[in-house]
């Protein structure tokens, strides 16, 4: 499973292998800076917002990988049913947010928030 984790300056999506495969690309590291704010949604499907990109996507089971939509892009690692921890970005971000379901998303969150001084 998807976990958000915080290395040096950078807020990094670490995937697992098989998500790896799934959204076909590596972690996402974006700059920890870039974080404005991060929040909890218990409805996963709340979370997602444009289109499915390039990555899977499987109606009520799961979505990896990236998601066009007006204003930009996410990045999406989400699975069914279980609370989204959703990481919203500003410029100099590639992603507009960052969507991932985690073992603690609680936690995460309260760590996210912290180390982003939020």
């Amino acid at each position: 499973m998807a976990r958000l984790v915080v290395k040096g300056g950078d807020l990094i999506v670490r995937l697992s292998w098989w998500e790896k495969a799934a959204a076909r690309r590596r972690n996402v590291h974006v700059p920890l800076s870039a974080v404005r704010q991060v929040a909890i949604e218990s409805d996963w499907w709340r979370a997602l917002r444009g289109v499915p990109g390039r990555g899977t996507f499987i109606p009520g089971v799961l979505s990896l990988g990236t998601r066009p939509h007006p204003c930009g892009k996410d990045f999406a690692a989400v699975h069914a049913p279980r609370p989204v921890v959703c990481v919203e970005l500003r410029h100099p971000s590639p992603y507009s947010r960052l969507a991932v379901t985690g073992p603690d998303p609680q936690a995460t969150a309260r760590t996210l928030r912290t180390v982003a001084g939020i």
